[in-house]
């Protein structure tokens, strides 16, 4: 699997495109969308605002301006409301979606955050699984992204990737390798 897990900031991260996990506007918000936004700098929202926003489950691409990555996909996860509205199925369009970038943008690495996982109150543990099963059968069918990065704000959705992958390589936490 050419996946690393990382604890840490992704607007830190050095890759060629970041997943924003956004909402349906693509004109920032709390969260990752927030930092991520502020990052970049206005001229990442001017862009977002010719997009016409994003569906659930899909993924739109812009430059990543004052970011160290070239792109950024953003894409809209579910709202969590009981697993019984589609919510799985939606995830893993999200995934699927943004990965399906990588080939026509050439992206070599991409760094995930923990797409609903914060105030959309995805479980964990079902959020993680989907993510890593997504992004394996991804990888498995295709040469790029070479690399994807799992990077973790925050310990608990950090352990429950760990508990998940079978041995994650390059882990690293804040950045430094074997941490």
């Amino acid at each position: 699997m050419r996946v690393s897990l990382q604890e840490g900031d992704i607007t830190k991260v050095q890759v060629d495109a970041m997943v924003n996990a956004a909402n349906t506007s693509l004109l920032g918000g709390g969260g990752v969308d927030g930092a991520i936004h502020r990052a970049a700098g206005p001229e990442l929202l001017a862009e977002c605002r010719t997009l016409g926003g994003c569906r659930t489950g899909e993924a739109k691409i812009t430059a990543g301006y004052r970011l160290p990555a070239k792109y950024v996909i953003h894409t809209v996860g579910p709202i969590w409301g009981g697993g019984n509205r589609g919510e799985p199925e939606l995830l893993a369009n999200c995934y699927r979606n943004s990965l399906a970038l990588t080939a026509s943008h050439q992206i070599r690495k991409i760094a995930f955050p923990a797409i609903s996982c914060g105030v959309y109150g995805y479980p964990i543990d079902e959020a993680c699984r989907i993510a890593i099963r997504e992004t394996q059968a991804y990888l498995d069918n295709n040469e790029l992204p070479e690399t994807v990065i799992f990077v973790c704000f925050g310990r608990e959705i950090y352990d429950a990737y760990r508990r998940l992958l079978p041995e994650p390589s390059g882990e690293t936490k804040e950045g430094v390798p074997g941490r």
